[in-house]
């Protein structure tokens, strides 16, 4: 089975050295590394170019203008030859033992997908704090990762997400959720209860959007578009709008997955799902 490493760089290049070690450094050997550069403004083609020269499994595509996030992610996929595949951003890294690890859990082809705990880093990588909320998720059609229970390190079948309509290419944020949700649609995930994901905490990376407001809205409209292609007309008795105008009007949809009853409703399934 190959895996395919997939990162977006839109100036990280001063970053990249860790995130190559990383990969590098993988038990797994049988991986390639599909990398789209954004039209940097910096010197990360240079940069990259320099360290990937010497190893033909790394591959260096470039968007002649810049595109954004979700054009540039869903680049990576076109490209990607991985039967699974996973998102590296260009600032980060992942431990030795992510994609073995990972890639251990397939053991069905319900699985569609893995994830595992992440570590938030400071901006020389160096471990800070767990991120706590990630946990197992009981996946139904009313699953939307609202709030974020799902993060990375997350990898994939590549054939599940062949079945889906692609990452949304008209996306600047909220991007690997729009990822989630579509092949959730299509299978179930397991979560890794360790930290294989180093994610580090800086101004410049492509995952942190400046604007709060924004990425909330794009949030909301990756949620809505997910309860049109799954048909729901209503959400705990309200009705789900015709057309986006107003992200509160989803996320107040979806407020009643935030009660305790409701979180241990879910907790009782997912104990009857192992079982």
């Amino acid at each position: 089975m190959k895996f395919s490493f997939l990162i977006a760089n839109y100036n990280n290049g001063k970053y990249f050295k860790e995130c190559f070690d990383s990969i590098i450094a993988q038990t797994y050997k049988n991986w390639e590394a599909i990398i789209v550069d954004d039209a940097s403004t910096d010197n990360s083609v240079e940069i990259i170019s320099e360290l990937i020269k010497d190893d033909p499994r790394f591959i260096l595509l470039k968007n002649e203008v810049n595109k954004g996030c979700g054009f540039t992610k869903r680049k990576t996929l076109e490209h990607a030859t991985g039967e699974f595949c996973g998102f590296l951003d260009p600032d980060d890294a992942v431990t030795a033992h992510a994609v073995e690890r990972s890639l251990s859990e397939y053991t069905s082809d319900k699985i569609v997908g893995t994830y595992s705990k992440i570590m938030f880093c400071d901006g020389d990588l160096k471990p800070v704090s767990d991120y706590k909320k990630i946990k197992q998720v009981y996946n139904d059609k009313y699953f939307f990762n609202c709030p974020i229970q799902m993060n990375a390190f997350f990898t994939f079948r590549k054939s599940a997400y062949d079945k889906t309509e692609g990452i949304n290419p008209e996306l600047k944020s909220a991007v690997d959720q729009d990822l989630y949700l579509k092949v959730l649609e299509h299978g179930n995930p397991i979560f890794i209860k360790e930290n294989m994901y180093l994610y580090r905490r800086h101004s410049m990376g492509i995952s942190q959007d400046s604007s709060k407001s924004k990425a909330k809205t794009n949030f909301a409209k990756v949620i809505f578009d997910a309860l049109k292609r799954r048909n729901i007309k209503a959400v705990n008795g309200q009705k789900v709008p015709k057309e986006f105008t107003d992200p509160e009007e989803i996320y107040n949809l979806l407020e009643y997955q935030n009660s305790i009853p409701y979180r241990l409703k879910q907790k009782i399934k997912l104990l009857f799902r192992r079982h």
